[in-house]
């Protein structure tokens, strides 16, 4: 079957085209940043994925976005995380840390002191903090001066992904965070050479691209996008024109992949595949975990190379097999998603006791 075949680029070679989407758990130290001690046999588990991808980490303690989130800035980060990438290295996986900074969307609760972004626009809605929903704040513009030590924290986070054994990293620009509010015309309002036209709010993003590759080497370096999505109060009227223009510009380097989150609101893989040739992962975002039927159905139109699943991989650590073997799959409380308790977490069986080796053993 299409997912089950493996996927062989310059920069990636993946058993499989099942990759594990990048999700928020929320059980690390909040004081320290440091992934729980757990988090190693988490990610083991889900080795047999073609690629895993962290959920996001983040760069500097200003872009940290809620409680529970893992940063990788700290010696005492770098040692934890290497813990997880040797756990998931000796199951025969590849793992890339997503790097993020969640911009706007945070608060002085969370990591004491006032959101920055690219310009004082208050997202709408509630934010949840230590133990409770309470109203976002009004963000701090950053500073054109400040902007060249941001992509240095991006740089810098890479090179210590890289120390603590990461195959790459996978920079978070989706979903509403920072480098979407850059280049979203309703959160980015600014007339410096960061703001205004198209070229100058890809900037801020291309130069974090740009200073990571030359941090980590190029192959090491993906980029996610979500064009036109909604999320977090972002507005992308043009996306079709500044995601053309973005990928214009990134095809001078040779990512290992471009990630794009394909909404309802949008369709953008079907604008934006013809546009890409390097290798493109996708992701589904809907009220329903993408099924298997789906995922083949991308690769078959020629729409992705590669599929990530989220939900799915909470509950069936060993997702690819359930998927060769056309096992039943088993399904996570929602209450289970997020948050310091440690059931629902790594104590999830695999389908069969043998199965995950079966499916390691079956890598090429």
């Amino acid at each position: 079957m299409t997912l089950l075949e493996p996927f062989h680029s310059t920069a990636i070679q993946l058993p499989n085209r099942v990759a594990m989407a990048p999700m928020t758990r929320g059980r690390a130290d909040d004081k320290t940043g440091v992934p729980h001690p757990l988090t190693a046999e988490y990610y083991a588990q889900r080795a047999c994925a073609g690629l895993i991808v962290s959920e996001g980490v983040w760069v500097t303690q200003t872009g940290k976005s809620g409680p529970g989130i893992p940063g990788l800035v700290t010696e005492q980060q770098v040692a934890a995380w290497r813990a997880v990438t040797e756990a998931v290295h000796e199951k025969g996986g590849r793992i890339f840390a997503q790097l993020w900074h969640a911009g706007r969307v945070s608060h002085p609760d969370v990591m004491g002191r006032t959101p920055v972004a690219p310009s004082a626009v208050r997202q709408a809605g509630r934010i949840f903090v230590a133990d409770s929903w309470v109203d976002t704040v009004e963000p701090r513009e950053l500073r054109e001066d400040e902007i060249g030590g941001v992509v240095q924290d991006f740089a810098t986070a890479a090179r210590r992904a890289v120390e603590a054994g990461f195959d790459g990293v996978e920079l978070h620009g989706a979903n509403g965070y920072l480098l979407q509010e850059f280049l979203a015309d309703n959160t980015n309002r600014r007339q410096d050479r960061y703001g205004g036209s198209v070229a100058a709010r890809l900037r801020f993003p291309l130069e974090v691209v740009e200073a990571v590759a030359a941090q980590i080497g190029v192959a090491k370096v993906a980029l996610r996008i979500s064009p036109g999505n909604p999320e977090n109060d972002i507005v992308e009227d043009d996306w079709k024109e500044v995601y053309s223009r973005l990928l214009a510009e990134l095809r001078r380097y040779e990512l290992a992949y471009l990630h794009v989150i394909d909404t309802p609101e949008a369709e953008a893989l079907a604008y934006l595949r013809p546009l890409w040739p390097g290798v493109l992962i996708a992701n589904l975002r809907s009220e329903e975990p993408t099924s298997q039927r789906e995922g083949e159905s991308l690769i078959e139109a020629g729409l992705a190379d590669v599929v990530a699943f989220g939900r799915l991989f909470i509950a069936n650590p060993d997702l690819p097999v359930r998927f060769a073997l056309g096992a039943p799959l088993a399904q996570a409380d929602h209450d289970v998603y997020y948050g310091a308790r440690l059931d629902g977490y790594t104590d999830f069986p695999a389908f069969e006791p043998d199965s995950a080796k079966f499916a390691c053993s079956a890598r090429s």
